[in-house]
């Protein structure tokens, strides 16, 4: 995979925020409606960005951290990554502007960064 016009956007949210709270305490009939309205914007999301996405990537589940104490269940913030290809960091930011993932769902934020070179790679 090329690295001078590869980002990786990874999508965050805490189970603890007010949003999500917000999103729990629907009826469940609402969130059913809200999750079909959602994953409808997230296909067209995709359809738009389809040249430009290298990896969909998907949701993420449970975390284990490994660290020199051994393996640990952890948790985090984040939820579903995706790779794409962009011409500069801010073009690659700008494809997650008023995303699903928080405009519909109550994902909070994407956070989107370039891949770089592997030093002496």
């Amino acid at each position: 995979m090329s690295t001078n016009d590869t980002y990786l956007a990874v999508f965050l949210g805490s189970k603890e925020s007010a949003k999500m709270a917000a999103w729990n305490a629907l009826p469940e009939a609402e969130r059913k409606a809200k999750e079909k309205e959602g994953m409808a914007a997230w296909h067209a999301w995709v359809q738009k960005h389809q040249g430009a996405i290298q990896a969909m990537g998907g949701p993420l589940g449970k975390t284990k951290k490994v660290d020199a104490k051994g393996v640990a269940d952890i948790a985090n913030e984040m939820g579903a990554f995706t790779v794409v290809k962009a011409a500069s960091h801010e073009a690659a930011a700008k494809m997650f502007e008023n995303h699903p993932h928080f405009a519909i769902f109550p994902g909070e934020r994407v956070e989107i960064m370039p891949v770089l070179p592997i030093p002496g790679g």
